[in-house]
């Protein structure tokens, strides 16, 4: 399969052993920074990198470029731990509605935020 190199080779598209997805890789700020495209096709996995690619060279020029741990990374990890944090202490449906309602309403939501950017002012819901 190999690798191929896009915008004067910043950016590399490659597969990873036993997937049909391609994942781009770019460095930026001393760091590397990948991402999957979600795609199979080398093509579209060509377009989303580049405007990945160029949505980080944005991010960087204004400040915004993190390394920390966002909202989704933190849930995802959450997610793997919480059936054996409540160590059967909960109803099995119980724990199965609170990772849908991660899933379907707050890693869409706040899942591309950084922790420390999450405030109690986002999460607040006026319920009244």
């Amino acid at each position: 399969m190999g690798s191929h190199y896009i915008l004067g080779d910043k950016v590399r598209i490659y597969r990873r052993e036993n997937s049909s997805v391609w994942q781009a890789q770019a460095r930026l700020e001393g760091k590397k920074w990948r991402v999957s495209t979600k795609t199979d096709s080398l093509t579209q996995a060509k377009e989303f990198a580049e405007d990945w690619y160029f949505e980080l060279r944005g991010k960087s020029r204004v400040g915004q470029l993190t390394a920390e741990r966002t909202f989704a990374d933190a849930a995802k990890q959450f997610l793997l731990e919480y059936e054996a944090i409540t160590n059967g202490e909960r109803n099995p449906r119980y724990v199965k509605d609170h990772a849908a309602r991660l899933r379907n309403h707050l890693i869409p939501y706040f899942g591309d935020k950084p922790l420390s950017q999450i405030t109690a002012g986002m999460v607040h819901v006026d319920l009244r």
